[in-house]
Parts: structure tokens; sequence; C-alpha cells
């Protein structure tokens, strides 16, 4: 599971940190949402229910805008579906902070936001995992490995440089490179805007994707977040287009150069990504610091942590 992240990085370096190459090849920093950057608010504990960084494709939000054109957004954690009828939505009486990726398409919370094509990618420092022990827990905080090349700034043990925050100026802005500081950890997300029945501001929240743990962290819990690991996984993840046939989301033993088997889940998901539109829509079911330490996952090469994508092409996003 996944039940408290950290985000530490400033609004403008967040920008930068999930900066990325567009179908041409240019590199693109993603915008704020107008007025999200001042709401967004670093935090070493991010829990449920609070507010935290996403990125997503621009089209959720202009139809016209480039397929390949990513924002950014500060949205509450805790997915709230469109369809809920109370006007506070803190009376909802289960929690949809996390999804697991099994049932995804049994649940009505999960189902309608995922056939719309509303993905999103949950940005973080890492997460925080605890181990059961015999007479307390023993807490772990797992994040990318981290390269030379990058700022060995750790984000649980020393504070961001805040004087570098400020507005890029155009010339920065036309020789963007890559980003040298804290790799983020991007997670699988899915997300929806609910309205109050009585009117009112839109609130948009989203739920982490979980998987069943990879080998080499089953032994702190049983669950994880699915990680895309790399531009182009994300990309893929975020991007409209048709839907093809792909393996469904899985944990990569990092010990094993093998590709994982397809699970039950993965075969289900892969017989609904391949089905026609038509019929999904008649169909029913259609290092940590403090105690301990934990690196999640090497750079890897032709296999990726999740190779699969949910690109529903018929859909249209949602406008706000």
């Amino acid at each position: 599971m996944c039940g408290r992240t950290a985000c530490t990085l400033a609004a403008d370096e967040l920008r930068r940190a999930c900066s990325y190459r567009d179908r041409a090849g240019r590199r693109r920093r993603p915008r704020w949402r107008d007025g999200h950057a001042d709401k967004y608010q670093p935090s070493y504990n991010k829990s449920p229910q609070s507010m935290g960084p996403v990125l997503l494709s621009q089209r959720h939000f202009d139809q016209d805008a480039p397929v390949d054109k990513c924002v950014l957004a500060n949205m509450r954690w805790g997915l709230v579906p469109a369809w809920f009828k109370e006007s506070d939505p803190s009376k909802m009486h289960y929690s949809t902070s996390n999804c697991r990726s099994e049932n995804i398409l049994e649940k009505k919370s999960y189902k309608y936001a995922l056939t719309k094509g509303q993905r999103c990618v949950v940005v973080a420092d890492g997460f925080y995992e605890w181990k059961r022990q015999e007479k307390n827990k023993q807490p772990f905080f797992i994040y990318f490995p981290q390269t030379k090349a990058d700022n060995q700034d750790n984000p649980m043990t020393s504070a961001r440089n805040k004087e570098n925050s400020g507005t890029v100026c155009p010339a920065e802005e036309a020789s963007l490179g890559e980003w040298t500081g804290w790799r983020l950890l991007t997670i699988a997300g899915v997300f929806d805007c609910w309205t109050p029945p009585g009117g009112g501001e839109p609130l948009y929240t989203y739920t982490v994707i979980t998987i069943n743990a990879s080998p080499n962290l089953e032994n702190i819990h049983d669950r994880m977040p699915a990680i895309l690991d790399g531009e182009e996984e994300v990309r893929k993840w975020l991007d409209f287009g048709e839907v093809k046939c792909l393996d469904c989301i899985q944990p990569v033993d990092l010990g094993s150069k093998k590709k994982p088997k397809p699970t039950a889940s993965s075969k289900m998901m892969t017989s609904w990504l391949t089905s026609s539109p038509l019929k999904r829509r008649e169909s029913d079911t259609c290092k940590t610091k403090g105690e301990g330490e934990s690196n999640y996952v090497n750079k890897r090469k032709s296999t990726g942590t999740l190779q699969h994508w949910l690109q529903v092409a018929s859909k249209k996003p949602r406008t706000k």
C-alpha cells in the first residue's frame, strides 16, 4: 500500500524535475495550472486527504492542447468520484487513497474515471512504508536510486534551497537542460473531478494504483505503488492514443532479467484493453532515513517496470 509520501521540492523546482521531451524531441517543462503553484505546499509527510502534485495531460482541461503537452496540478489525495451525491466529500464511508490493480475495473469508484482516460502521475521524493516487527514497526523511506549526476541532497536530512525557487527567465526556459537534482518517484494514478451537488468549485482528487510488492520489497510490505520508471513510461501512461495490447501493471524482480509472468489480473486487464470500446460499454464488468533504508529500482534496459498503458482514445477528456 501507500499511505505516506514526501515531496519537498519548491514549486518551480518541481517543474524542472518533471521536465519531459515532446514527440519532436524537444525538452519541455510542464506549467502549473492557474493558481495551483501558490496552493502547493512542499512537505516531508503527505498523507491521504492532503493536497499534492500530480502530472497529467493538458487535454483534460483544453481539448485543443497538443496530445503530448503536460501540466502540473495540485490535487487532493483520496479519489472522490464524479457521481458522489453528498455535499461533503468527507462523508465517504470508505478509503479511496489506494486502488488495487487487481480489481480496478470492478470498482465503480475507479472504473468510470479510468474508462474516461483520466490517468495521472503522482510525483514524490519517495514513499514511506512500515515493516511489522514483533513489538513495533520499522519505518522505511523508498525512492529511486540517485546517480552521481544527481544532486545528492537527501530530502529526508537537509532543507531545499528556497532561493532558487523563483520564476525562470525566458533565456533559461529557451535552453532547457536535464534536471540534475533529486530524481522524483513517479507513481501511476487515476483522478476524477467532483462538483458539489448544489454548485461550487470543482474538486480534483486522485488515487494511487497499487500492485503486489516486487521481491526486493515484499519483506517490508506485500503491496507497493505502481511505479513508472523513466520518461517513456510516464509519457505512455499520460498519452491519449489508441488502446493497444500491452501487459498489465506488474512489479519487476530487480534481481531477475526475465520478463514477469502475467498474473490473473493482468490477463483480465489485457483482455479488457483489447476489446472494442462498444463491447466495453455494453459489458457490466467492463535509502530510508530514520531507521531503515530501501532504494527501489535500478535503471533498466529494455524491459519496463510497467509495460501496460491504459490508453482510451474513444473517450473525450473532461474540461472544467
